[in-house]
């Protein structure tokens, strides 16, 4: 059978998509498995002779501060984000903020 660009580029892309090996892929979907591989070889040539995209780094939030800062009444309390929650509890109740 023959296939147009279209269609080869088609099966190329579902192929990707897939995660499996060529000649898997091929057998499953009743291609030729020899056939199938040049195309993915042919298109593997094709793209090397061109710009490859390259990804910008995964870049982490940089953590400003280890502490939370609760301004009130005219002073700054400092804790630090490890407090456990009754630690914190007994705080916010000394400052009249939780019941």
């Amino acid at each position: 059978m023959v296939y147009s660009k279209e269609e080869k580029s088609m099966w190329l892309e579902d192929w990707k998509q897939s995660g499996k090996k060529a000649w898997t892929y091929a057998k499953e979907n009743s291609l030729i498995p020899q056939t199938f591989c040049s195309w993915v070889k042919r298109a593997g040539e094709k793209k090397s002779a061109g710009f490859v995209e390259i990804p910008k780094p995964l870049m982490r939030p940089i953590v400003q501060s280890q502490e939370m800062v609760i301004e009130t009444e005219g002073f700054n309390i400092r804790i630090p984000l490890t407090i456990r929650a009754e630690e914190l509890r007994t705080i916010l109740t000394a400052l009249g903020r939780f019941k």
